[in-house]
């Protein structure tokens, strides 16, 4: 089909990509921000998500999950060193006052409100409990901390706040049942998961294919036009490449594309709903069709070549070939099976073969024809992902990308607009994902360096590629490095994949001198068939 037809598509999602991020996507990101609850004696307990398992007569039954309070003992991380305690509700339910039974080593479940955390703690361990469980008057999670004037604390037992869903069915299981036991424990993730390897080379392998399409599509181009220069005494109006348009982007457009993105984003975060990531999830599939039909076409002509090269004239598509009509059909079909069970645990497979077609196909219609504008749009998008996810706390009051990327005012596990790999070995489970913008925008960057090696005859230690492949997976990696050091708080990808892969990119031209084409040109001059076609004939008339 016409690529041209749907590029906007094209561009509506690289848009839309630039709202994700490389992140942990678990419970919630409420254990961070340490120091909007300063610490003092009796009460400096790390704020930890806590495992409450639930058991039934005996019979292992739901599991829940809460945070530690900043006064207590601390919770154990081990499940094995964690006990098995009788839960009981507490009488009266807000713990507020000396209670009417003696608790005798069973963790206690309180109501919150009326009184300070530390007095419900206070009272529940002077009845003998072995725990607090408190349960919130919110459906969020809450951190518990301790009032100003507090001191001297000095409580012996753990204290954890439920959300009020959980409490519910707490209740509800005490109601129904003779004997409910519980079992608190806080498990470390671990250092390293092989979801972010696996995410890691995938980013890269998907820039790697990319830019070698794009590459040979323009030396195929170069060959192509050096001929019509030879047969014909004019240049081609139009810039086409196997019979997909190009799109160069301009300086201007470069930083319209990021304010663009900017206010899309606003408006995820203020209209985010589920009909909302329903529409995103369309608009994934429309690109994701086009784009992977695109794909395939291109990987099944080198078998298929007459199929690829007979057309059919199709109503209001115009002329398709016979190759692109048998593929059609399996890609729609392949986008709606995933549309209609995105929500599933292995939805993710289907989600990332979308995504990187899609990326792929954007990478190779859309080109920076130099440097100067690869510049002007990484250092706008390194600009805008800093802001986004750091400085848009002061005038949100929480980071708008994180909340957007999440999805946490949709009710569903964020937008489809990115690569997710679960977190297989995880004890909190959930997702490693990179965002698209993560994958394109450096993506575009180092296409054109490869572009410009094959253009110039550069061998692959001589040029640029190399180098800037090298760039990004180093500052990719480290990105990592920093998700990891921050307990899984989300990073914003580019502020260590720019420097590194445009850094790197600068550097090197400047030292073989090679930055003014680079900047200006964005391609080496070669010599003009026309002018050496016109100089022979000259030579044979002076003959």
């Amino acid at each position: 089909m016409n690529l041209q037809r749907l590029s906007w598509v094209f561009l509506l999602l690289v848009g839309i990509s630039l709202v994700c991020y490389p992140a942990s996507v678990i419970a919630g990101d409420i254990v961070h921000d340490d120091d909007s609850a300063p610490k003092k004696p009796g009460c400096e307990n790390d704020f930890v998500l806590v495992k409450v398992q639930t058991w039934i007569d005996g019979i292992e039954h739901e599991e829940f999950v809460g945070v530690g309070a900043r006064f207590g003992t601390p919770i154990v991380s081990k499940e094995k060193k964690a006990h098995h305690d009788h839960l009981t509700l507490a009488d009266p339910r807000d713990s507020c006052s000396k209670p009417k039974k003696k608790y005798s080593g069973d963790v206690v479940m309180v109501d919150r409100g009326q009184c300070k955390f530390t007095t419900k703690a206070n009272i529940a361990e002077a009845a003998g409990a072995s725990a607090v469980l408190i349960i919130n008057n919110q459906k969020e999670l809450y951190k518990m901390v301790c009032d100003p004037d507090e001191t001297d604390l000095d409580i012996q037992i753990p204290a954890v706040i439920l959300p009020q869903d959980a409490g519910a069915s707490l209740e509800k299981m005490l109601m129904n049942s003779s004997s409910v036991s519980v079992q608190l424990y806080s498990p470390k993730r671990p250092l390293v998961d092989v979801a972010e390897v696996f995410l890691w080379l995938m980013a890269v392998a998907t820039i790697l294919c990319a830019s070698y399409w794009s590459a040979w599509s323009a030396r195929e181009a170069a060959i192509e036009q050096d001929k019509l220069l030879k047969d014909a005494d004019e240049i081609p109006n139009a810039k086409a490449v196997g019979g997909s348009t190009i799109v160069d982007i301009s300086t201007a457009s470069a930083v319209l594309f990021v304010v663009f993105a900017s206010f899309f984003l606003v408006m995820l975060y203020e209209f985010m709903s589920y009909w909302f990531i329903e529409l995103l999830v369309i608009l994934f599939c429309i690109g994701g069709v086009e784009a992977l039909q695109t794909c395939l076409v291109a990987l099944l002509s080198r078998w298929f070549k007459h199929a690829a090269e007979s057309f059919i004239k199709v109503p209001f598509f115009g002329a398709i070939s016979y190759l692109t009509l048998a593929v059609f059909p399996f890609c729609v079909t392949f986008a709606v099976i995933w549309a209609v069970y995105h929500k599933v645990s292995f939805a993710w497979i289907g989600q990332d073969i979308l995504g990187i077609a899609l990326i792929i196909t954007v990478l190779q219609i859309v080109h920076v024809p130099n440097l100067k504008v690869a510049t002007v749009l990484l250092s706008c998008a390194f600009l805008y992902d800093i802001f986004w996810v750091f400085l848009s706390k002061k005038l949100f009051h929480e980071s708008v990308m994180i909340v957007v990327a999440r999805g946490d005012k949709s009710g569903e596990d964020g937008i489809p607009m990115l690569l997710k790999i679960p977190r297989l070995f995880d004890p909190w489970g959930g997702y490693s994902i990179i965002g698209f913008g993560d994958i394109l925008l450096p993506g575009l960057v180092i296409a054109f360096s490869l572009r410009y090696d094959w253009l110039a005859n550069k061998s692959l230690r001589a040029g640029y590629f190399l180098w800037a492949m090298f760039a990004y997976g180093f500052g990719l990696l480290v990105t990592y490095v920093a998700l990891n050091l921050m307990d899984g708080h989300g990073q914003p990808a580019l502020l260590y994949i720019v420097p590194f892969t445009l850094g790197t990119f600068l550097t090197l031209g400047k030292k073989r001198g090679d930055l003014k084409v680079l900047w200006t040109r964005g391609e080496p001059e070669r010599p003009c068939p026309h002018v050496q076609l016109q100089h022979s004939q000259e030579l044979n008339e002076e003959k």
